[in-house]
């Protein structure tokens, strides 16, 4: 009975672990579960490479997903954003608090919409500053009635460049184009004044002032989220990261699905 107790004691560490809220002892936790798995694959196989292998198999099982239902994937070409009214604030976290903290700093609140992928709806509230020359957002993503919310504050500058600040909780699926400058912050940051101030240090840092900012335009908010998912789908047609369909939509090709399992690897390793 040794052994079995041993891989159940380590899971019930793990399981302690993970329940607490200091991040590097969560962090323990998830290195204790690959410690279980070691040690349950080590116990049955009497091999050291089949432990390692137990280990290994927890950064394979994004391939379960990849393969069934991401490959099966057709996503709209040319997609349109469309008015829609404010979610039920019950499924749209922090979103009362984030608007308010919004329009506190100034911010003043444009327009309400939203567009569909391939069953993921997601939700925009799109606010302006012309003193900041910035642009804010509350963003609600919802699949399967799974729903998170995330806060970003975008900048453009004169040289055609934007500058976004985001506490987005996941890698990106697609390719960023070269023109998008990206600072994630942590996903628990959801405090809209600090992700502001977290902006402004990220174009202090790029040596970007005030006076290379350019006047966003708030009848033009919507067309520009538009324009830039057409260029980043462009942008990775180019680099073969998804393909087209003789339907007039999009795909994951294969070495877009490897793509994805790296964002998936990279996302267990910071997320842990």
């Amino acid at each position: 009975m040794c052994k079995p107790l041993i891989v159940l004691g380590l899971v019930v560490l793990a399981l302690g672990l993970r329940s607490s809220r200091t991040g590097w002892l969560r962090k323990l936790g998830a290195v204790t579960f690959l410690g279980a798995s070691f040690c349950l694959a080590w116990f049955l196989t009497g091999r050291l490479w089949a432990g390692f292998l137990g280990v290994a198999a927890w950064f394979f099982l994004p391939w379960i997903e990849l393969l069934t239902r991401i490959r099966r994937l057709r996503l709209p070409l040319n997609n349109r954003l469309r008015h829609r009214p404010l979610p039920d604030p019950a499924f749209f976290p922090n979103a009362v608090e984030a608007t308010h903290a919004m329009e506190e700093a100034g911010f003043e609140h444009v327009t309400d919409c939203g567009w569909d992928w391939a069953g993921m709806q997601q939700f925009f509230r799109l606010f302006w500053h012309p003193e900041e020359m910035a642009v804010a957002a509350v963003c609600l993503c919802e699949q399967s009635e799974v729903a998170f919310a995330f806060i970003s504050v975008t900048s453009y500058d004169e040289n055609g460049r934007t500058w976004r600040t985001t506490n987005y909780p996941f890698s990106p699926t697609l390719k960023c184009t070269p023109g998008v400058r990206w600072n994630h912050v942590p996903c628990e940051r959801a405090c809209f004044h600090r992700i502001l101030r977290d902006h402004k240090c990220f174009l202090s840092r790029a040596g970007v002032g005030h006076d290379d900012l350019r006047m966003p335009d708030p009848d033009e908010l919507e067309g520009k989220i538009e324009g830039e998912m057409q260029a980043q789908v462009k942008h990775n047609l180019d680099a073969g990261i998804i393909r087209l369909t003789e339907d007039g939509h999009f795909q994951y090709s294969r070495r877009g699905l490897l793509f994805l399992w790296g964002q998936f690897v990279k996302d267990m390793l910071r997320l842990c």
